[in-house]
């Protein structure tokens, strides 16, 4: 009975002790001027100076600037222009699939615009041809997408497939505007707390906040200036497939006769190949195979006498373990 009393009570000791551990070391009296920061800062941590001005200590400083910002983006939005990226996509049929491709290219430079990426390669036809093909991938000024499109199928034989797409990104646009002002306003903020800090631990901890929001400012102006780029320059993927390639199929006339002679024909070059083999066979692979056999079966003779020889005895002795048994 005692020692289920004493394992109960060992075990509250335990408890209380961590307990008085965990509230020494995270109780108020440790926490330092770091977490009235964070606190001021709504949500981005960080140390700050001992004594923080009083427009520190208004509401969460992110989300203010934030609902600032949106605001005003909201109603630039109201006048700014739809940002749309269009881009194409399609397949013509040339008859010089590599001069097209060089055509293209220079065509993307006139117009300010400029090559992606471009590819020649050759495939073969439903009769085992091979033909060239190439691709390219060009961007140019979205408001002159039309008249590259009209440029590009110039001259084609035949156009195989054209795809023509359209997203809008305004609000997307808009979100990382506000977003981005967000940002800084709360970097500005925290360059002014950092100006004031005294001690050097708290400097370094806003620092560290610092640094963490200017990143989030760089990735936010690289999205934005990827859909301002994409949205000016349109993106046209072109597929060349050379006319060669794309001819029917052409049956010609049965011949048996043409069928009857490459027959005979080939059967003369088996009956040709089968001797030759035999002659070589006797006069080459015979006598090699001899040669290395002999010394193979001398070696084989030997092994066998030797093994026999060492049996010999264990025989004598089994007879004589038998006879004696007997």
């Amino acid at each position: 009975m005692r020692r289920p009393i004493i394992i109960i009570l060992s075990v509250i000791g335990i408890f209380l002790l961590l307990g008085t551990s965990v509230m020494y070391l995270f109780g108020p009296g440790s926490a330092s001027t770091f977490s009235n920061v964070s606190r001021d800062l709504g949500g981005f941590g960080g140390g700050a100076a001992t004594e923080a001005p009083a427009a520190v200590e208004a509401p969460a400083l992110d989300s203010f600037a934030y609902d600032q910002s949106q605001e005003a983006s909201y109603r630039a939005a109201q006048v700014q222009e739809r940002l749309v990226i269009q881009n194409a996509d399609l397949a013509i049929v040339v008859k010089d699939p590599k001069a097209r491709m060089q055509e293209i290219s220079d065509l993307a430079k006139e117009f300010g615009g400029f090559v992606v990426s471009s590819n020649l390669y050759q495939s073969f036809t439903a009769l085992g041809k091979e033909v060239p093909e190439a691709s390219i991938v060009i961007r140019v000024p979205s408001e002159r997408l039309d008249e590259a499109l009209a440029r590009i199928k110039e001259g084609a034989v035949d156009i195989d497939y054209e795809n023509r797409s359209g997203q809008d990104v305004t609000s997307q646009f808009v979100d990382l505007q506000s977003q981005l002002k967000a940002k800084e306003a709360a970097e500005k903020k925290l360059l002014e707390i950092m100006d004031q800090a005294t001690r050097a631990e708290d400097v370094l901890a806003i620092y560290l906040q610092v640094q963490i929001v200017q990143t989030e400012i760089e990735q936010l102006k690289g999205q934005i200036k990827y859909l301002e780029e994409s949205a000016d320059l349109s993106a046209i993927s072109v597929r060349l497939i050379a006319e060669e390639g794309t001819q029917p199929i052409e049956v010609g006339p049965w011949k048996p006769e043409g069928a009857a002679k490459d027959a005979i024909q080939d059967l003369i070059f088996f009956f040709q190949n089968f001797v030759d083999f035999l002659i070589r066979f006797v006069l080459y692979n015979l006598p090699a195979l001899i040669m290395i056999g002999i010394p193979l079966y001398l070696v084989f003779l030997a092994g066998r006498a030797l093994f026999r020889r060492s049996r010999k005895p264990n025989e004598k002795v089994k007879q004589a373990e038998e006879v004696k048994k007997e």
